[in-house]
């Protein structure tokens, strides 16, 4: 299955892209995004231990199921006051 990434803040200026597709196999979780996610955009390796993903407007674990409709997002870490 093709899903529809959206990215923000520090994930887009590493990609310079606002929406990416990773291929997934199906059945698939936030956990095997996150890799493919970074084998197929390395730049973002810095951010991995910290990219917090997004499912359908809600924060998701590893283990949180993903099918070809799911509203993904990446966000990573902010700072500021």
């Amino acid at each position: 299955m093709k899903i529809s990434v959206k990215l923000f803040a520090a994930a887009r200026q590493y990609t310079s892209e606002a929406v990416v597709q990773v291929q997934l196999e199906t059945p698939a979780n936030v956990g095997e995004l996150k890799k493919a996610l970074l084998q197929q955009y390395p730049t973002l390796q810095p951010l991995a231990g910290h990219l917090m993903i997004a499912v359908d407007n809600d924060y998701a674990d590893d283990q949180c199921s993903l099918d070809d409709n799911s509203e993904v997002a990446v966000i990573p870490p902010v700072s500021g006051g």
